[in-house]
């Protein structure tokens, strides 16, 4: 194999037009060899614009190239399990886009692909790999905070004059919880280090889309730790981070999309019934957290290395999301075992 990860980009989607395919192109370790769309034009189109070298009419045209090395998955949702297991049985390494798929009884099939083929299988969720949170995890680890008691999260942005947005189509696995919440229950496991044991949620499903359009959610962690967090398709946007324990809090300003600027961490500490808190402003380094991404991954591709995030993770979040929906649609806490 090359010194440098060959990606073939499945589908034109806006995500890998604007963010991940300059990402690999910025990237140390990897090049994006060709794109693939179900119109040869259109992918003609996106290479000329993008510098790709080869452009395809057909997503197993792609599965088939021998000079693609690894597949990036931007797909609507339900295709994310059909997608990344032909590209595994095709010899594939695959990154895929966020939520890993409709459920976690997929993701155990897209798992068993991998396994059974020998390939990497990671789920793309980018603000992992941002300095800020590595930052915001090492003060609470330092103990910064005390012990961590409650997380609070929220990712929203308003998309109702977007009648056929395909986060707004149910067959399509649409929703705010899979597509803005999903990042909320991430963070909350990512800053416990644990799984949850309950979860509880209330949605508001859109009249006409049928898909949650808000949720609100309560996540019971082990040793009393709760998270607790809102996400929706109809309000200003918002993403925030906030952990906090028995002598202060950390706020993450901008968790998901710091958008190249330093990252902003604000703890507070000393705060009592008479006092406010006395706030301690943190900045972390700016940084393209795609490009850390997909330097991992080929990283971990090319050099033997083990993935930070394993498949595994993203089977254990989309277990909580499973939870949620049911808790959302019976009204009942649900037990996660």
């Amino acid at each position: 194999m090359s010194r440098k990860l060959r990606w073939g980009i499945l589908s034109t989607a806006k995500i890998g037009i604007r963010q991940v395919i300059p990402a690999i192109q910025q990237s140390s370790n990897g090049v994006v060899a060709a794109i693939a769309s179900r119109e040869t034009r259109t992918a003609q189109e996106v290479a000329k614009s993008l510098n790709i070298p080869r452009a395809l009419g057909s997503y197993d045209a792609l599965l088939d190239d021998p000079e693609i090395d690894a597949i990036y998955i931007p797909l609507p949702n339900h295709l994310h399990k059909e997608w990344s297991i032909r590209a595994l049985q095709r010899g594939k390494r695959v990154l895929c886009e966020k939520p890993f798929a409709l459920n976690a009884a997929e993701v155990d099939e897209m798992i068993a692909a991998a396994r059974q083929n020998n390939r990497l299988l990671m789920e793309a969720f980018m603000y992992r790999f941002h300095p800020q949170f590595a930052f915001a995890q090492k003060l609470i680890a330092d103990g910064a905070l005390g012990e961590i008691k409650t997380i609070r999260a929220a990712f929203c942005f308003n998309i109702t004059g977007r009648p056929n947005d395909i986060r707004l189509k149910k067959e399509m696995g649409g929703g705010a919880l899979m597509d803005v919440g999903s990042y909320c229950v991430n963070m909350a496991r990512l800053i416990t280090g644990a799984e949850p044991l309950a979860a509880q949620a209330s949605a508001v499903f859109g009249a006409q889309t049928q898909v949650d359009e808000t949720l609100a959610a309560i996540l019971r962690f082990p040793h009393d730790v709760v998270a607790l967090f809102d996400c929706s398709f109809r309000t200003d946007y918002r993403e925030w981070l906030q952990a906090q324990g028995t002598h202060g809090r950390l706020d993450v300003v901008r968790p998901v999309k710091p958008v190249l600027q330093p990252g902003e961490i604000i703890v507070s500490t000393g705060e009592t019934g008479d006092a406010f808190a006395t706030p301690t402003k943190h900045t972390a380094l700016a940084a393209n957290h795609y490009q850390l991404m997909v330097e991992h991954f080929a990283d971990c591709v090319l050099n033997g290395k083990l993935l930070r995030f394993p498949p595994e993770d993203g089977r254990a979040n989309m277990r909580v999301i499973d939870a949620l929906y049911e808790s959302a649609r019976s009204g009942r806490v649900v037990e996660i075992k």
